[in-house]
């Protein structure tokens, strides 16, 4: 029996997570550690910038699993208004589809007429092979709510952890970047053997795009400050 993976979506949502957690919050520790030199500035910051960013993810999550939904829903009563008002289009569909395939015209027209005769599953059938569709789970938004907005507020509290023990800024941003650039790695492995991707590749561009972000924001805010 063959094995595929089946939580693309759930994975996908944490990945969009945890990536933004670990990246946004460690560039705008790193930024505010070129330009203060007290910790606990970082850390209120550090936080606010957490629990907005986990909370606007987690809605965009929301409704973008809502948009998905809605939007099966609007092309599922369209098949249905469709194969009953304009059969024979349908009809034609149908064939269409399995000529695709190789089917002969004789076996096209014979299943065409037998799958009308449900509409329910003729309907489906549709969705899924001229629309390319699939029906979306109904808490698809609920979850990809809280799954984003979970993975964000942990990723954002590892670089973030760092400056609670730290005496100075400039410790915590040391301290951050080391434990921050090892979970950028383990990361980008885990990432890359969920999505089926080299491993490699995967760790070493999760990994620079977060260190470029924080180079950058501490860089800006030196010459600003």
């Amino acid at each position: 029996m063959e094995e595929h993976f089946e939580s693309s979506e759930k994975v996908r949502d944490f990945v969009i997570g945890m990536s933004d957690g670990l990246t946004v919050p460690f560039a705008l520790a790193a930024g505010l550690s070129g330009a203060v030199d007290q910790t606990s500035i970082i850390i209120t910051a550090g936080l606010a910038e957490i629990a907005a960013g986990s909370i606007a993810m987690g809605l965009g999550g929301y409704l973008a699993g809502q948009t998905e939904i809605e939007h099966y829903d609007s092309e599922e009563q369209r098949e249905y208004d469709e194969v009953k008002n304009k059969h024979e289009i349908e009809i034609q569909e149908t064939k269409e589809i399995f000529a695709e395939y190789g089917v002969s015209e004789e076996l096209q027209e014979r299943i065409a007429r037998e799958m009308a005769k449900n509409p329910k599953k003729w309907v489906d059938f549709m969705m899924r092979f001229e629309l390319g569709l699939e029906r979306p789970d109904k808490n698809r938004a609920h979850q990809s709510a809280f799954i984003i907005a979970l993975s964000y507020v942990i990723g954002g509290m590892i670089p973030l952890s760092a400056y609670f023990f730290a005496p100075t800024a400039q410790d915590g941003l040391i301290y951050s970047t080391i434990i921050t650039v090892i979970c950028l790695v383990i990361f980008g492995l885990v990432k890359s053997k969920l999505t089926g991707q080299p491993l490699l590749k995967g760790a070493l561009r999760v990994t620079l795009i977060g260190v470029v972000a924080a180079a950058a924001a501490f860089g800006i805010a030196k010459l600003i400050v």
